[in-house]
């Protein structure tokens, strides 16, 4: 009895042990928020593909313009291009053709069950359907060319350039994004699913939630919907009755925002993670919910269920590769395909990408990612050139070019590259688009109210500006600039200028702040050029010649090498030398205003200055250099906007041109020991040059 009784109290400790494990197992899933319940049970069933690379699909045949909506079927991938209007298809992972080119700007792109594309087409601000067949296209909810909210007949309803598409069944999902809305159209019917005004909120009921610019929705696996909140910089969770709650993201702390250049988005819990600017959502076979952030992709759900972590590099640029260093440069669009794939539409990089752990694309080329981007030749063709105000042809004075240090260059200080051109002005001024362009970006308009607020085009952009204001704040007559106000007030709270918007070269921008100047990029993001050159603006002329201040050699520990003492009057240099050059150009007889040259070099010189090669030009702005370059370009001590004492010391040695970014030294060993002159140069854009002599002697 006593072995039989014992046989039976094991039994039951294991039943009850079991039967704990089950309820754990019930709590654990309970505990967790209810944004991430049914993705953590995902989870246990299916697991994300792995990735090993990120390659890109290139067109062989022709530049895309911006690639922004992107979703997949088989081995067929379809995105759209808002810059032409187009909607292009990738077949077998190579071949490009054109489904329709009769768009305005496209964004968003889905499938619907029959197989043909649903397309919020944000310039016309309506809902497209466009058959893959023959490219037919066919609007299926609003009014063509005319921006408004209303619910309704489809046929009837209004909508504010929608970006966002997700297509489920019979229904069809969008973000409308300056609506601040998440619309449902079904049984040709609108509706508002949640969303009130601009803002942020919760709510048990929809149609109270707040919203400040969604530009992507997805649908989950259960149903329910992910959105990007793009101006909250969260992702928020829609159930099919309306009820909204934040599933990721928070505001970034004052600590924080003072570190942001440093670790500008946060990985980690749900709830502790922080975004800059998600636009795009797109949900796997697996649950794993990937986002486009501002210039990097991230996923919820590779690591754990409920942790953000970024797979990419943070920074801007182009570079395929292994994961954690590919780079990207505001990708809009995302879709990932049955075998877990995922394609990325790499608007500003103007390109295809894909994460993967097969070999569909390919790693491009260097020179292949400079044959996507703008010649300064191909640039200035595309329209005539003006200023920035009227008259159009009347020059005005430079007060900053390309390339200038920012900031200053020492210990714990933060530096980096002017990435414009500054056309003076006075205070209050009406400045003016210099080309005729559409908005692409879906927050084009950033800074408001501040000494840096802007608008970035496709190609230009325009910093220091009152947007669709007077310097007093009175708004212009012009609808394509969207006010906000706060609790009805008058003065303005903010501005938004809708994706697909269009401007003619000519049209008032806003006007000048008490910065008194235009501070114009030429190029798209990423590929800055410099403005002199790329718009070659009318009447501008320059015939004073740079000034070389001083020339210092150090060695390479950057200790100072000392003037022989005595009557020759040479440097003695055995090894690696640094060449460093402070200098600084003028445009006109303003003797305070100091600019950056265009170009700096150096040549070697025999005894007697006969050349012994050609000028080494090293350090050249005809382009923006990468941002991590500010210490390979400028010497401690360099120093300019924080004050009116402005420092140039260029590190002449190295190399910054033509995409190539490296420390370099000149190395007196590849010459025979002798006297010499080293000669540096420093120039401007319009081929003033001007020079130092440095007599050295070289010694073995």
């Amino acid at each position: 009895m006593k072995i039989k009784k014992y046989k039976f109290s094991h039994s039951v400790i294991l039943i009850f042990g079991l039967v704990l494990i089950a309820l754990s197992f019930f709590l654990l899933a309970a505990s967790y928020p209810e944004s991430e319940k049914s993705f953590w049970i995902i989870k246990k069933i299916a697991r994300p593909a792995p990735f090993s690379g990120v390659h890109t699909i290139l067109n062989e045949v022709e530049k895309l313009g911006e690639p922004f909506g992107i979703t997949v079927r088989a081995d067929e991938i379809f995105f759209s291009d808002g810059e032409t209007g187009k909607i292009w298809k990738i077949t077998n992972y190579k071949d490009f053709s054109v489904v329709t080119d009769k768009l305005n700007t496209p964004s968003a792109v889905a499938l619907d069950r029959n197989g043909d594309l649903i397309v919020a087409d944000s310039g016309t601000h309506t809902i497209k359907r466009v058959k893959v067949a023959n490219g037919a296209v066919e609007t299926i909810a609003g009014i063509e060319g005319q921006k408004g909210f209303a619910d309704g007949d489809a046929g009837n309803a209004l909508f504010n350039a929608p970006v966002g598409i997700a297509a489920s069944g019979d229904k069809i999902f969008v973000a409308d994004t300056y609506n601040d809305k998440i619309r449902v159209i079904e049984n040709g019917r609108v509706s508002t699913l949640a969303g009130s005004e601009q803002g942020f909120a919760d709510s048990v009921d929809g149609l109270t939630a707040k919203f400040d610019t969604p530009c992507a929705v997805a649908v989950l696996k259960d149903g329910n919907l992910i959105v990007a909140d793009t101006g909250n910089k969260r992702l928020r969770r829609i159930e099919s009755n309306g009820k909204t709650t934040t599933f990721a993201g928070r505001d970034e702390t004052e600590e924080e925002a003072k570190s942001a250049d440093e670790k500008p988005n946060l990985d980690g819990q749900l709830s502790e993670a922080r975004f800059i600017e998600p636009l795009a959502v797109s949900v796997d076979k697996a649950g794993v919910i990937y986002v486009a952030d501002a210039n990097s992709i991230r996923a919820v759900g590779r690591k754990a269920a409920n942790i953000i972590e970024t797979i990419s590099d943070r920074k801007r640029g182009f570079a395929d590769g292994i994961i954690p260093t590919a780079r990207f440069n505001r990708p809009s669009g995302l879709a990932a395909d049955e075998n877990g794939n995922l394609f990325v539409a790499d608007a500003e990089n103007q390109v295809v990408r894909i994460f993967t752990g097969t070999d569909l694309g390919r790693e491009i080329t260097e020179k292949e990612i400079e044959s996507l981007r703008f010649t300064p030749e191909e640039f200035r063709k595309l329209q005539p050139p003006r200023w920035s105000y009227d008259p159009p042809d009347a020059a005005r004075d430079i007060a900053g070019t390309l390339g200038e240090i920012r900031g200053y260059v020492g210990e714990g200080t933060r530096a980096w590259f002017h990435n414009g051109l500054d056309i003076a002005g006075e205070h209050g001024e009406t400045a003016r688009f210099v080309r005729t362009e559409k908005v692409l970006r879906p927050a084009a308009a950033e800074n408001f109210s501040t000494r840096r607020e802007l608008i970035r085009m496709p190609t230009l952009g325009y910093i220091h500006i009152n947007l669709g204001r007077t310097h007093d704040n009175q708004i212009f007559d012009d609808s394509r600039f969207q006010f906000s106000f706060a609790g009805g007030g008058k003065r303005p709270t903010g501005v938004r200028v809708p994706r697909g918007a269009k401007f003619e070269a000519g049209d008032a921008l806003g006007t000048l702040n008490s910065f008194s100047h235009v501070h114009l990029i030429a190029g798209r993001g990423g590929a800055e050029m410099n403005a002199l050159d790329a718009l070659l603006l009318p009447n501008v002329a320059d015939t004073i010649a740079p000034t070389i201040q001083q020339v210092s050699l150090f060695d390479e520990n950057w200790q100072p090498i000392a003037e022989t003492n005595g009557a020759e009057k040479r440097t003695k240099l055995t090894g690696k030398t640094r060449i460093v050059a402070r200098a600084f150009d003028q445009m006109s007889d303003l003797r305070y205003r100091k600019l950056s040259v265009y170009k700096i070099g150096y040549q070697i010189l025999s005894q007697d200055k006969t050349p012994l090669a050609e000028i080494n030009w090293t350090i050249s702005f005809a382009r923006l250099p990468d941002e991590d370059a500010v210490s390979l370009v400028y010497a401690p001590g360099s120093q300019s906007g924080y004050s009116p004492r402005t420092v140039f010391n260029y590190i002449a040695s190295n190399e910054i041109h033509d995409g190539l970014a490296r420390e370099n030294f000149f190395d007196a060993a590849q010459l025979n020991a002798d006297n010499y002159v080293l000669r540096v140069y420093a120039a401007d854009f319009f081929g003033n040059k001007t020079f130092e002599d440095v007599e050295i002697k070289i010694e073995k």
